[in-house]
């Protein structure tokens, strides 16, 4: 059964702020929009297809989102929420996402948060908690408006590993070349940042600076979108538009997850990158280009290259020079650094909150799957919980996404650990091997988009054997 859908016009209420609300139960949507229309401007989706639709059509983009785990085609399944959130941060890094589900289990909560997601609120949930909740993301949203208004924010590339200080010497190496760069990196570790440190720092700063997410629209609409249309095109081109190649003049245009460009673009992007043509759609007469192109991804280009998702000619293209955005986990002590630049955020009005020294070790030890954007989130929440405290390490575990026993975290020691797993009485090798086989498995699925040969490569194995593994763990995939 599909949610009614709320139509909205492209131009909404700019008294309420916007909360988009995404369900497939249309009984919750029926009874918490009426609570939730006081205060704010609800626009209503039952899946990820509606969402896009929703937010092409709306001239001011929400930032804040109610979603649940459980969408069509999976229903009982949370990965198409998990894909939700991702697409949604992809859209906004600033999104304030709550999940409002009856999938809440730990392993659930901990991954939605780490994708992005800033609560996470059981169903059935208490009004008065839930508006409790969306009150406070306004607040914080408040507050990072405000922070990017703050001179202190021209930059964020804080830390001083040695993977930070070459990506600052690759940033001013690059930002004054006519060349395209590709920005590659995991999701959440800042490539919209250094776009936009390599235009600041470039002779074109003064011009314009355009960014277009590839993901965010339908083909057609973003064809629209880069090269502009006439009137009378296609259905609903009222009047004329400019595109994005032509608004951004000799400035940069700043295309993110390039990867998601579809094939027919692909080949309309090449022709811009060879000789700076294009034309607009419902036009004959060429038109020119003088924009330097900037691209990031999340994705290997390379590997999808060799699976024919992206073309080879553009690929070269676009990687004439190349940056890599490394992980947190791969910078050292700067997760402390950039603890302290956001708990200094969001304690503007409260006291700040204090890592005890275990806490410290805990949080450089940590791999951040979700990196920068999770470990905002993180400060986020711990500065909403323990306000003025001292934060333990009990305390900080249960913000992160780790499956470390308890009594291991307290020992301290890796060997003190296995020892404690022997004294289980329960205690079987088999079973915590399976336990992290399924989880590897799982996530190169994830990875992989289903495809079993493209999971196998990246689990380093042939499909033959990943197969009979999914059988022996009774792991179901989309072609089962």
């Amino acid at each position: 059964m599909s949610a009614k859908v709320k139509k909205l016009n492209a131009f909404v209420s700019v008294e309420k702020p916007l909360l988009l609300f995404v369900d497939d139960d249309p009984i919750i949507v029926d009874a918490l929009s009426i609570v939730l229309e006081k205060d704010f401007d609800v626009i209503t989706a039952d899946s990820r297809k509606q969402v896009k639709s929703q937010l092409q059509d709306l001239t001011f983009k929400p930032s804040l989102a109610l979603v649940d785990l459980g969408l069509p085609p999976k229903p009982h399944s949370p990965e198409e929420g998990f894909k939700l959130i991702e697409e949604l941060m992809a859209l906004n890094d600033s999104f304030k996402i709550l999940v409002l589900s009856g999938q809440n289990d730990d392993a659930n909560i901990h991954h939605a948060l780490t994708l992005g997601a800033v609560d996470f609120i059981p169903k059935p949930c208490d009004m008065s908690l839930l508006k409790t909740r969306l009150g406070h993301q306004m607040m914080m949203l408040q507050a990072e408006s405000k922070e990017k208004e703050s001179p202190r924010s021209e930059t964020k590339l804080l830390g001083d590993s040695a993977a930070i200080k070459t990506l600052r010497d690759l940033i001013q190496q690059f930002a004054d070349t006519p060349f395209p760069v590709l920005i590659e990196g995991d999701s959440g570790t800042g490539k919209e940042l250094v776009a936009q440190e390599l235009h600041n720092l470039s002779k074109q700063s003064g011009l314009p600076y355009l960014t277009i997410n590839c993901a965010a629209f339908t083909p057609e609409l973003l064809e629209a979108q880069l090269f502009g249309h006439t009137k009378g095109a296609f259905t609903g081109a009222v009047t004329e538009k400019i595109g994005f190649f032509e608004e951004a003049g000799e400035g940069t245009l700043f295309l993110d997850e390039i990867g998601e460009l579809p094939l027919p673009l692909q080949s309309k992007l090449l022709r811009v990158m060879e000789n700076g043509e294009f034309y607009r759609i419902g036009e004959t007469k060429p038109r020119h280009s003088k924009a330097r192109i900037i691209t990031a991804t999340n994705r290997d280009l390379k590997e999808e290259v060799r699976f024919g998702g992206f073309r080879q000619d553009l690929y070269h293209r676009l990687s004439v020079l190349t940056i890599h955005v490394p992980a947190l986990r791969e910078r050292e002590h700067d997760a402390l650094a950039l603890m302290d630049y956001f708990r200094n955020i969001y304690a503007t009005e409260n006291p700040p909150f204090e890592l005890d020294k275990a806490a410290m070790s805990l949080l450089e030890e940590y791999a951040f799957p979700g990196n920068i954007r999770e470990l905002r989130n993180i400060v986020i929440r711990l500065s909403a919980k323990y306000s003025g405290q001292v934060v333990s390490v009990k305390e900080l575990q249960q913000e992160l996404e780790i499956d470390y026993d308890q009594n291991a975290l307290e020992l301290g020691s890796e060997d003190d650990f296995v020892e404690q797993e022997f004294n289980d009485k329960n205690f079987h090798l088999d079973d915590k091997i399976s336990v992290w086989e399924r989880k590897y498995i799982n996530h190169a699925l994830s990875k992989a988009n289903g495809n079993l040969s493209k999971a196998a490569r990246l689990l380093g194995i042939n499909r033959t054997t990943l197969y009979s593994r999914l059988q022996r763990l009774n792991i179901k995939t989309d072609s089962d």
